[in-house]
């Protein structure tokens, strides 16, 4: 594409599979709803937030060589994100996710990651062969992380000279691989953007809210720490200092992708020059519009 990216996006980029309905629904529901494949992902919901809010974002992530990560690839492309960087798989599939959301909310999910956790390390290659940095002259911007990345692979991540002098962001993990954040605890420059439950996971403790999750990551060696908690508060901190911002009351008709919007949000609202309580606010009322149904702006 021709473009300096203003912000790496690295990790999942996949299929979403959802089906959503207006119906409640339990173990054994069988209902009406709609059925959409949609681009997805850690990286990917990233990205496409990123770049409404007017960033430049590349993807760094596996892809497989079929029909699917031709069309994924394409599909991604037309949404403006650079594609230059990323891994193409000869032998290892287009991952996809798929997801039920019922009125009462996520009923559901299963994720086949399995291509992005057997590419591993290769997914880094462009920071390291020159094209983005090398580890005598590691690349220097803003890195949105998937927290969902294997366990091996943060630890190389957290102790690799390549993202010595990056601004990392580590996006929510899925609370059942919450704890693979640990090894980017005690990381001087990454900041963890985690729920409530997360939070609970990485301190091995229950939570009543964001702000005493936010001081209890602090106090384990989070260098910044951002905790949401759905509709109730939200916090952010860093060197000890705490603040606490509510999102906007609204209508949930989604659900799935609501972190990393309001990841993006930030991470754009602090790009554009906001100060930390006017990013977290915009960060809110991002997430809350796209969980309403509506496109954050």
């Amino acid at each position: 594409m021709n473009q300096t990216p203003d912000i790496l996006c690295i990790g999942s980029v996949l299929w979403d599979v959802i089906g959503r309905t207006a119906s409640h629904m339990r173990t054994g529901s069988d209902v009406p709803g709609r059925i959409t494949r949609l681009p997805g992902g850690v990286a990917m919901n990233i990205a496409m937030t990123l770049k409404r809010f007017g960033l430049q974002p590349a993807l760094l992530t596996v892809i497989g060589r079929d029909t699917e990560g031709d069309e994924l690839i394409a599909e991604s492309q037309n949404m403006g994100l650079n594609c230059d960087f990323l891994y193409r798989s000869d032998d290892l599939p287009t991952d996809v996710y798929m997801a039920i959301e019922a009125a009462n909310g996520l009923i559901a999910a299963i994720a086949d990651a399995h291509s992005l956790e057997a590419a591993g390390d290769k997914i880094l290659r462009a920071m390291a062969d020159g094209r983005l940095g090398t580890a005598e002259a590691p690349y220097a911007g803003l890195i949105a992380l998937d927290g969902n990345l294997t366990d091996d692979l943060l630890r190389i991540i957290a102790a690799s000279p390549l993202f010595a002098a990056a601004d990392l962001r580590v996006a929510p993990a899925s609370p059942g691989k919450a704890e693979r954040l640990l090894a980017l605890l005690g990381h001087p420059s990454a900041t963890l953007y985690v729920n409530l439950e997360e939070a609970g996971l990485l301190c091995q403790t229950h939570f009543d809210d964001s702000a005493s999750a936010c001081t209890a990551l602090l106090e384990r060696g989070a260098y910044r720490v951002l905790v949401t908690d759905g509709g109730r508060a939200a916090s952010e901190g860093t060197a000890g200092d705490v603040i606490t911002a509510h999102p906007p009351a609204v209508l949930v008709t989604r659900v799935t992708g609501a972190g990393d919007t309001f990841m993006a949000a930030h991470i754009a609202s602090e790009r554009q020059g906001l100060d930390r309580p006017a990013a977290l606010a915009r960060a809110l009322d991002a997430a809350a519009t796209y969980v309403s149904g509506e496109t954050p702006l």
